[in-house]
């Protein structure tokens, strides 16, 4: 006999965190690549990846205030020409009308406090992550909020070839 369908196909996990993952390949910033995808019952709303805002240059193209400066990791947000990727798929979905309450947050990164803040106000109601941030605040936050937090990176491989 045959395997069944279910074990053939990824799990609804597994499946949007490799979207988030081909997502962050559109990114434009030289530190760090980051995808995320909005959900709700199994049907994406929206993406968003990191990378200066619509119609502006690009890190690629000016470089990174934020290397000139020295300014280490998960520190002064604002110098920063780019959107994270989890404020993208916020605005785009504001863009297109698309309400995002109750829906759920794949991305490639735990979310900063920047982030988070917006993500709460949002109604997010889960976030499903692969890599951890150095942002304890955010964490402590999102617990306050009720906001399910779960990280997928011991569960999932993702292995995505580009060409």
């Amino acid at each position: 006999m045959g395997k069944k369908c279910r074990d053939l196909r990824p799990s609804w996990d597994t499946y949007f965190m490799s979207i988030a993952f081909l997502v962050a390949q559109r990114s434009t910033c030289l530190r760090r690549k980051v995808g995320a995808v909005l959900v709700k019952d199994h049907r994406i709303l929206a993406t968003g990846y990191n990378g200066a805002p619509t119609g502006l240059r690009h890190c690629l193209e000016v470089g990174c205030l934020r290397d000139k400066l020295k300014v280490p990791s998960g520190q002064r947000h604002e110098l920063c020409r780019g959107l994270h990727a989890e404020q993208n798929v916020i605005v785009q979905a504001a863009r297109y009308g698309i309400p995002v309450i109750n829906s759920v947050l794949y991305c490639t990164n735990m979310p900063c406090i920047i982030c988070t803040k917006m993500l709460i106000n949002a109604g997010i109601r889960s976030i499903y992550y692969a890599e951890g941030y150095p942002d304890s605040l955010s964490r402590d936050m999102l617990a306050e909020a009720g906001i399910e937090v779960i990280e997928v990176q011991d569960r999932i491989k993702f292995d995505i070839t580009l060409q």
